[in-house]
């Protein structure tokens, strides 16, 4: 795990020594380990920050040059079945690190079958010495950030967006049209940013970089993994489905073992870090770290749940509360970290967790990807259902979703943006192909691992490497959602309590039958069954509770001294906001996320960054 920055041109780049230095170092915290930088020719520059996982020595090191020379490598992740990869290969070694095997794998055999190998998680930097190119890659689910931007003909790129900036060769634009985008999502999607032509690499795809005959630096596009269909299959064996699952679930957790440091797991007491912690404790021959954190209002923890599985696993187990004053301490730090608003109350106990973990722990496994390959949001992963059986309209499927999975609602954003609505209205086309496409069930069963996922990662990714830690999210492996989409049937997702049940939701919405007409993640919870007590299986689905509402006298008096001259907002229209917001049923979250913005844009956008 790492963080890598880069500056390539077709022509000489002044001070590149010192641009890739104070670039590098911006992301120290990425990988206090072990840094370098590397400048070839006034016109290539690669940097790297170590986090020391896999091969503890300094044989692992980056910037790597292949055997020949002709490979240059940075590389941010780990490729968990990289001594898989290795055996194949006749590539002579010179370490037992992953990125080596990156190398031999190119050079031997090429880039797409080494990415056809490969499971982990990664943001890949490789130039080609012979073509004098330089090709950027990101994992098929984007775990790993990588950012870049094409500015007067120069390529800079880095796994966080403040290093890219601190190349100095130019001064960010606000990308104001995102900030509807975000209200609605919670993020950005990619490739947007909040910055104007600086883009995310795209999840499952590489882009080379070369030069041309004008001296121009030009680039090419390849998408190298896609999701497979979904399985609505209804002849099946159920024991011998729940047999295969629980043995590639267990495959996924243990290739996410994979470690020359110590493991520890988040455990929220929900079911899918439950899981995960009980079968790394299977997997494991000694005492595992365990981490959760609550508020110090009522209501606010779920202490009681994470100590039921501490216990019947006997694990190290650490409560973290947090007050007001601890939030609110953290909140502009972290925004800084992310390089954007931060999209969900708890992104800040999570980091202030994974501060806490960090004396213990360098790695850590999380829960994230179950509900989207289970069907985990009942109530969004049921729409279909009511859009047949009750829903009276004329919106299409893809309208009426996502009128339901928005989180601050269409109206109020257009009742207070400025901003044209070009790239809602952009994206609306682009997911209304996935709706068109594909069944309306499997539709948001893509959407969610398409487009929603990608926000989680954001903020797994910025959580955990602010503090030098190493997160791995087993139920990302694509091995185990390949296996998912093509063989375990929708309705083993989604399914009734019994027939009469089926009938009784007819009439009724998602919100007052899910979790009490159908099971969500039915062939998860049986699995679970075997390692977890039926009341942490059983009880309803909650998220990760932030007393917003609670503290929304705190939250409306910041909005009334941050956003008052906030130029993005309509004019004069502040208290209106702030008392629609509190109306709402997410009072404090909506008015959080518009404050967010705006400490977002200050940080950022009122500083000057070129020289």
């Amino acid at each position: 795990m790492s963080g890598i920055t880069g500056l390539f041109s077709s022509s000489n780049i002044n001070f590149i020594n010192e641009r890739i230095e104070k670039m590098t170092a911006e992301i120290y915290h990425r990988g206090p380990d072990a840094g370098k930088t590397f400048v070839i020719n006034n016109n290539l520059a690669l940097g790297y920050r170590r986090l020391k996982t896999i091969d503890l020595s300094e044989d692992a090191n980056q910037p790597m040059i292949s055997n020949s020379g002709r490979y240059i490598i940075v590389f941010d992740g780990v490729i968990y079945n990289f001594r898989e990869i290795k055996s194949l290969l006749t590539y002579e070694f010179n370490s037992d690190s992953d990125t080596e095997v990156i190398l031999g794998a190119v050079e031997e055999k090429g880039l797409d079958w080494f990415l056809n190998k490969a499971n982990g998680m990664f943001a890949i930097a490789l130039y080609d010495k012979e073509e004098n190119s330089i090709t950027l890659i990101r994992d098929r689910f984007g775990i790993k950030p990588l950012y870049y931007t094409l500015r007067n003909n120069i390529l800079i790129f880095a796994s966080e967006i403040k290093s890219i900036l601190k190349s100095g060769l130019f001064e960010p634009e606000f990308n104001q049209e995102v900030i509807d985008i975000y209200l609605g999502y919670r993020y950005t999607l990619e490739p947007y940013t909040f910055f104007k032509d600086i883009y995310q690499v795209e999840s499952s795809n590489y882009i080379k970089f070369f030069i041309n005959k004008r001296n121009s630096i030009v680039y090419q596009k390849k998408a190298y993994w896609s999701l497979p269909e979904l399985n609505f299959d209804n002849t099946y064996s159920e024991d011998d489905i729940l047999d295969e699952l629980e043995k590639k679930l267990i495959e996924a957790i243990k290739r996410c073992l994979i470690a020359d440091v110590r493991p520890g797991t988040y455990l929220s007491g929900g079911l899918d870090s439950s899981l995960i912690t009980a079968i790394t404790a299977n997997l494991t021959n000694k005492r595992i770290n365990t981490y959760t954190i609550g508020f110090l209002e009522d209501g606010f923890n779920e202490f009681e749940f994470s100590r039921k599985v501490a216990k019947k696993y006997q694990t190290k187990h650490h409560e973290i509360l947090v007050d007001i004053e601890d939030y609110l301490n953290r909140w502009k730090e972290l925004i800084y970290f992310k390089d954007a608003p931060l999209g969900v109350p708890n992104e800040i106990p999570l980091a202030i967790m994974t501060s806490e973990l960090k004396k213990e722990v360098s790695v850590v496994l999380s829960g994230e990807g179950a509900d989207e390959l289970f069907g985990g949001y009942g109530r969004i992963f049921r729409t279909p259902f009511y859009y047949r059986n009750k829903y009276v309209g004329e919106l299409t499927p893809y309208q009426f979703f996502i009128s339901n999975y928005e989180y601050v609602p269409r109206n109020m954003r257009d009742m207070y943006l400025l901003e044209s609505k070009e790239l809602r209205k952009k994206i609306d086309i682009q997911n209304s192909v996935m709706f068109n496409d594909n069944s309306f069930e499997e539709a948001i069963f893509r959407f969610f691992h398409q487009v929603h996922i990608k926000g989680l990662l954001q903020r797994v990714d910025m959580t955990t490497m602010q503090a030098s830690v190493e997160a791995r999210v087993p139920f990302l492996d694509h091995e185990l959602i390949e296996f998912v989409y093509k063989r375990i049937p929708y309705d083993l997702k989604l399914k009734w309590k019994d027939r009469e049940s089926l009938l009784r939701a007819q009439n009724m919405t998602p919100e007052e039958f899910s979790e009490v007409l159908d099971i969500p993640k039915y062939i998860l919870k049986q699995i679970a069954y075997k390692y977890l007590p039926a009341e942490i299986i059983e009880r309803r689905k909650v998220g990760f509770p932030v007393p917003l509402n609670k503290w929304f006298n705190n939250i409306s008096y910041l909005a009334n001294d941050i956003l008052k001259t906030a130029y993005w907002l309509k004019n004069k229209e502040l208290d209106e906001l702030i008392e629609q917001a509190e109306n709402s049923q997410r009072a404090g979250q909506i008015l959080w996320m518009f404050i967010n913005v705006e400490l977002f844009r200050r940080r950022y956008f009122d500083n000057k960054w070129s020289w």
